[in-house]
């Protein structure tokens, strides 16, 4: 999987006190995202592979975790998640980020791989498999 390098090096330096607001776009809905973490990380596999014949998974990943307040999302993610389930959907996220003064509008698209919830909230762990600039 390819993407925009220093885009993504971008997203990647953003901290909780200058962080972008984030969007996640379910279905119609759209609901803001609270805080969002992006690393690089290992997946549990030797060599590059198409998983389970559904999805492709590289050695490295770039991961997202996202945090949303908005419980009643928990609804429409059941056909999002990877796994057992063959016909997940992306998941896009929206953000916009500084570059020389300008602001750029991205596009990221994810494959949901995990959530835990808490009586406030919902935690989405992803996988970035697309980042456009618009």
């Amino acid at each position: 999987m390819s993407f925009n390098n220093e885009l993504l090096k971008k997203l990647m330096e953003f901290n909780e006190k200058n962080s972008p607001k984030f969007t996640l776009y379910v279905n119609d809905g759209t609901y803001p995202i609270t805080s969002t973490l992006i690393t690089n990380s290992p997946i549990p596999v030797n060599e590059p592979t198409t998983r389970g014949g559904v999805y492709f998974s590289d050695k490295f990943a770039y991961k997202m975790k996202c945090v949303v307040d908005d419980l009643s999302v928990i609804p429409l993610l059941t056909k999002k998640m990877l796994g057992p389930n063959t016909e997940f959907g992306e998941l896009k996220i929206t953000t916009e980020i500084e570059s020389d003064g300008k602001f750029i509008p991205v596009e990221i698209f994810t494959n949901l791989t995990n959530s835990v919830q808490t009586p406030n909230s919902i935690e989405l762990s992803l996988i970035i498999v697309k980042l456009e600039s618009v």
